[in-house]
């Protein structure tokens, strides 16, 4: 059941200027949809925000959610809020505007069986009753999470966080509509297209603090953007399949990307520093676990491991810290 559509027509004379240009933007489109079940935006769209800087996404203190994408209709803007009797009320600007609220519900989890997941353990069981507003979004493009989890692997999130902000800034394009006068001291980008991820010199990736394998995996797969983007609408195992054809693309580069562009509940994620422990910890008391002990764990949850993973997160009981973090490389100097 994906909800009532309600269109609705903004006044046109409520114009703003476009980021970086002198003249008025087309009026905005606008949709209230109804969601069929309980609704956090925070909890759902949270994955897609690649640190508090991320050019590309905003959340405001209003409960107002605003996100820049390159659809393939083009760039666009979206503006998401919660009404008080759960509707929710979406606008969005620019050529890919109709794109974005036409797959507003799968965004927003229209698509994600919850009802196909059965707790198995008190402490995910607890954390599922008290966040019953979770759904696993699903943006259908594959690109704009694939980046960014490519400039993840194998370093601190504030190195590539940073990177992320840096290269779409310097590369992207102000995002349409009128989010540059959003809070936060800068405007929305819309991520670069394939062909000029594909131009960045090396010098570029370089400043950014990205090494040559990630940025070599990052132009590997931009120059088959167009098949890598047919895996959103691919089974778990065939989309994951697709994108580990690219060389540097693991498990794990694959599995973060597609909990994100598919909505995929049984995209674990392995190889990761943290989870293993995490998960360990919390089903067993075992911080030491690596990720043959985290599959064994979250075995009863086969079909769904993703959202037991987000489940164990959400619910706060981590292992204690031992060490200090791991201190950021600058690479630019060298």
């Amino acid at each position: 059941m994906a909800g009532r559509f309600t269109p609705r027509t903004p006044a046109v004379s409520r114009r703003q200027p476009v980021p970086g240009q002198g003249r008025a933007p087309a009026p905005s489109r606008a949709r209230i949809w109804t969601p069929p079940g309980p609704l956090d935006l925070s909890l759902v769209l949270g994955p897609l925000r690649r640190g508090p800087a991320d050019p590309t996404y905003r959340a405001l203190p209003d409960g107002t959610f605003w996100r820049a994408s390159r659809t393939p209709d083009g760039p666009g803007t979206l503006r998401v809020s919660a009404a008080p009797d759960g509707r929710i009320d979406a606008a969005a600007w620019g050529p890919g505007a109709g794109w974005l609220l036409d797959t507003l519900p799968a965004l927003l989890g229209a698509g994600d069986d919850t009802g196909a997941f059965r707790p198995r353990h008190r402490l995910v069981a607890l954390t599922h009753h008290r966040r019953p507003g979770l759904r696993l979004l699903r943006t259908g493009l594959v690109l704009e999470s694939l980046i960014p989890s490519v400039l993840e692997q194998k370093v601190t999130t504030d190195e590539a966080y940073r990177a992320w902000r840096l290269l779409v800034r310097t590369h992207g394009t102000p995002a349409p509509g009128p989010a540059d006068g959003l809070p936060g001291g800068h405007g929305l980008y819309v991520m670069p297209d394939a062909r000029t991820w594909a131009l960045i010199p090396s010098w570029e990736w370089h400043r950014a603090g990205v090494d040559a394998k990630r940025s070599a995996t990052i132009l590997r797969a931009v120059r088959v953007a167009r098949r890598l983007e047919e895996a959103a609408a691919m089974d778990l195992p065939e989309a994951t399949a697709r994108l580990q054809l690219i060389p540097g693309i693991g498990p794990w580069t694959a599995a973060e990307t597609l909990q994100r562009s598919n909505g995929a509940a049984d995209a674990v994620t392995v190889g990761d520093l943290h989870l293993p422990g995490i998960v360990g910890y919390a089903l067993a008391g075992d911080r030491n676990a690596g990720d043959e002990e985290m599959l064994a764990l979250l075995a009863p949850y086969e079909g769904q491991r993703h959202r037991a993973a987000r489940l164990i997160l959400l619910s706060g009981r981590t292992p204690p810290r031992r060490a200090p973090r791991a201190s950021p490389r600058d690479i630019a100097p060298l």
